[in-house]
């Protein structure tokens, strides 16, 4: 059964024209009995009223703390500066600024993994290096005089190489590095991703459907998605470290194409909001 609740016109809620009704419509398959506060004897009656007293004289506006999907676009909180500096030039500048930084540390973080990569990769190198050496005939006693005699092979020398190379690489610890920075990167991200939306809401009571936010919402997907392979990677799993790799290299371009939308965003932010 349907039941409708009308939002009581509270101080702290944003009005509309008299003529219209703010409603919040809920709908499930039980039935609610909601308290009738012209009934004086509904025996809720009481309780409601106090309740309604103590919401109108909270120091805190409840409706800043609400989500803003549950109102529809005339009910948007955004509207002459209710909401203080969550509307202003300085909230709206975050946004583009943290941003801005994790395109950085999102290079940063790519060639952390890279490395890490190298240290494997060097190794399974030098195994395979390994195989075209060909043996040294050696005494009963297990020494081989010709050995100290013979020059180094190409193949020997390359050995070398690496093995000291991929020693310098381990010295790096690039594997814990990237998984830091991954994390750090995936949790801000979000984050901000989501603050991002928000703070445009907050600006102008609506989302703008464009290049740039699709892009930042896939952005965000492919943070989740990449992060979600870790575990497979970690046993091992070499498609999932590629798939991994690819996933990241994509996010990258699409950050790369949010550069020219988000710089337009900014001189909007500039054109339309005030400090602070």
């Amino acid at each position: 059964m349907a039941a409708t609740l009308t939002l009581l016109k509270l101080p702290f809620l944003p009005q509309k024209p008299s003529n219209s009704q703010s409603k919040l419509r809920i709908t499930s398959s039980k039935q609610y009995h909601l308290p009738n506060p012209n009934e004086e004897s509904n025996p809720h009656h009481k309780i409601f009223i106090q309740t309604i007293d103590r919401l109108n004289s909270a120091s805190i506006p409840l409706a800043t703390l609400a989500f803003p999907f549950i109102f529809d676009s005339q009910d948007a909180l955004a509207v002459n500066g209710e909401l203080g500096l969550l509307e202003g030039r300085t909230a709206a500048l975050i946004h583009p600024l943290v941003m801005g930084g994790l395109f950085f540390y999102t290079l940063w973080a790519g060639y952390l993994g890279w490395q890490w990569r190298r240290v494997r990769t060097v190794q399974d190198e030098i195994n395979e290096l390994k195989k075209e050496v060909k043996p040294i005939a050696v005494t009963p006693d297990g020494s081989s005089p010709a050995a100290d005699l013979l020059p180094q092979s190409p193949v020997e020398s390359k050995i070398k190489q690496l093995t000291e190379e991929r020693k310098e690489l381990v010295k790096g610890q690039y594997r814990d590095r990237h998984f830091n920075a991954g994390s750090i990167l995936l949790a801000f991200g979000v984050l901000e991703s989501v603050a991002g939306g928000f703070n445009t809401w907050f600006r102008t009571g609506k989302l703008f459907p464009g290049p740039h936010l699709y892009a930042g919402a896939a952005i965000t997907v492919l943070w989740a998605a990449a992060a979600a392979l870790v575990p497979p990677m970690q046993k091992g799993n070499d498609t999932a470290r590629s798939l991994h790799i690819a996933l990241n290299a994509l996010n990258v371009l699409l950050f790369v194409s949010q550069i020219p939308t988000g710089f337009d965003i900014v001189l909007k932010v500039f054109e339309f909001t005030k400090w602070p």
